[in-house]
């Protein structure tokens, strides 16, 4: 079909992209000149912040309002530092700690690395509610399991990130914390009562606001009794609540659309940018995997979209309206990192119990597993800050206990794992090893096994929570 030329501006003016490699291809600056609102960036294009800088500069030169996006939210989640590891730890470590003025200097420090390399826009903070122990897709990125906690944190967060020149987006709306399935690969449900949402997850959006937050983002999860069988992302009546009841006057923002609980629900991105913009959303994050061609179908079923009923065209309208403003980040006030903030974070965050004492030179096992889908492949654990003691990564269901106390040959054995009670090979292996040290990356339990001799928790698995538990070991 032929696409009038004004409603292809207007569709694409709602869209952020992904870019393959670390310049921007020329398709990609061709969507740009025509109306791209913008583009999300990965672990993929981040080389050096200086190659980083240089590459948004070129999308700048190419359109001086695109939005450039990123989802750096510290701790796991890191698109800037995933090659080593974040040096900042994440939410569940800033709630420990419980300190909102250090959190807002985190996130400052954060904003503060990202205006350098020329993004406008964080897809951060998540402002979750972490009340399921076995959430599989935000744990650690929140601030904590209370309410009153993860709102006051919200708003230092936002406030950090927004006086540094990079606007905020709070996520993951109504709140992706009580959910005990990954909205990537299949559609979470929370079926609790509109009146416990509204006392449970909505207030740290709420806080965000309140604070300034320039985007909120949607959840890919259904909430019965306020979205029906719908994700919330489709939902008129989630996006109200967030327009009318909480007053945000924003960008709202969709979670990627290529995830499973978008996408599956939908019939496919394409149809999936219609139902979310019909739904009140103004500024749609594609996904990590596009091209020309996906771009150009999903303006063609927008189009389609404005003729056939499903999408008004005054919807459309406003949301690049509102888009357009995004594309303005603040001032940013200048500060250059504070290159101790991270690691005296992730050391106030660090929790003993046990003793610690005559370790030695121990055997260190790390147990891996399945990445990620949100974190990808950044490295964790305590191998880059230990000097000259052994250490080894194991997978817990095909390790023998037996074969590592050989080896270890009489020397303490110090275990590392994230969310380790989750995992019955886990479990089981740390049960058959004698006194050993548990050093707990991922999100907290009340699991202690018997027998061992400390249980160190972390709050996280970034470079600074690492370093931060080497050093209570007295290995660093």
């Amino acid at each position: 079909m032929v696409i009038d030329h004004g409603l292809r501006r207007l569709a694409l003016g709602t869209l952020l992209g992904a870019l393959p490699g670390q310049v921007a291809p020329p398709w990609a600056m061709s969507l740009l000149a025509d109306g791209l609102a913008g583009f999300t960036l990965f672990g993929r294009n981040a080389e050096t912040p200086e190659q980083l800088a240089g590459m948004t500069a070129a999308l700048r030169a190419g359109r001086g309002d695109v939005v450039v996006a990123i989802d750096e939210e510290g701790g796991d989640v890191t698109r800037l530092e995933h090659r080593t590891g974040s040096a900042y730890p994440g939410n569940a470590a800033l709630g420990v700690v419980d300190d909102p003025e250090l959190t807002r200097a985190v996130y400052a420090a954060i904003g503060a690395d990202l205006a350098a390399t020329g993004v406008t826009l964080d897809l951060a903070p998540v402002v979750d509610v972490n009340t399921a122990d076995d959430n599989p897709v935000i744990g650690t990125r929140s601030f904590g399991a209370s309410t009153a906690l993860v709102a006051r944190h919200a708003a230092a967060a936002v406030a950090g990130l927004q006086e540094a020149g990079v606007s905020a987006c709070a996520k993951h709306f109504p709140g992706h914390g009580a959910t005990v399935r990954d909205s990537h690969l299949e559609l979470p449900t929370v079926d609790v009562p509109l009146s416990v949402l509204r006392e449970r997850d909505v207030p740290p959006f709420a806080a965000a606001i309140a604070a300034g937050a320039r985007a909120v983002m949607t959840a890919h999860i259904r909430v019965p009794a306020l979205t029906g069988d719908e994700p919330a992302t489709f939902s008129r009546g989630a996006l109200s609540l967030l327009r009318d009841e909480l007053g945000f006057d924003g960008v709202i923002v969709t979670d990627a659309l290529e995830m499973t609980a978008a996408a599956a629900a939908a019939g496919g991105v394409p149809r999936a940018a219609v139902r979310a913009l019909a739904a009140g959303a103004d500024l749609l994050c594609l996904g990590s995997r596009v091209d020309a061609a996906l771009v150009e179908a999903v303006v063609a079923e927008i189009a389609v979209g404005t003729e056939d009923g499903r999408l008004a065209l005054g919807d459309l309208e406003r949301a690049v309206s509102r888009t357009a403003e995004l594309a303005s980040p603040g001032t940013a006030f200048g500060t250059q990192r504070d290159q101790s903030l991270g690691l005296v974070t992730a050391r106030r965050a660090v929790r003993v119990e046990g003793s610690l004492e005559d370790l030695g030179s121990p055997l260190v096992v790390q147990l891996v597993g399945a990445q990620s889908a949100v974190a990808g492949r950044v490295p964790w654990g305590l191998a880059p800050h230990l000097d000259g003691i052994e250490h080894i990564a194991v997978v817990a269901s095909t390790a023998s206990a037996a074969d590592l106390v050989a080896r270890a040959g009489g020397r303490p054995i110090i275990v590392v794992g994230q969310r380790v009670h989750q995992s019955p090979a886990d479990r089981a292996l740390i049960e058959a090893l004698p006194a050993t040290v548990v050093v707990e990356m991922g999100w907290p339990s009340a699991w202690r096994p018997a027998g061992i001799r400390a249980f160190v928790t972390t709050h996280g698995a970034s470079w600074a929570n690492g370093r931060a538990a080497a050093e209570v070991l007295g290995l660093a």
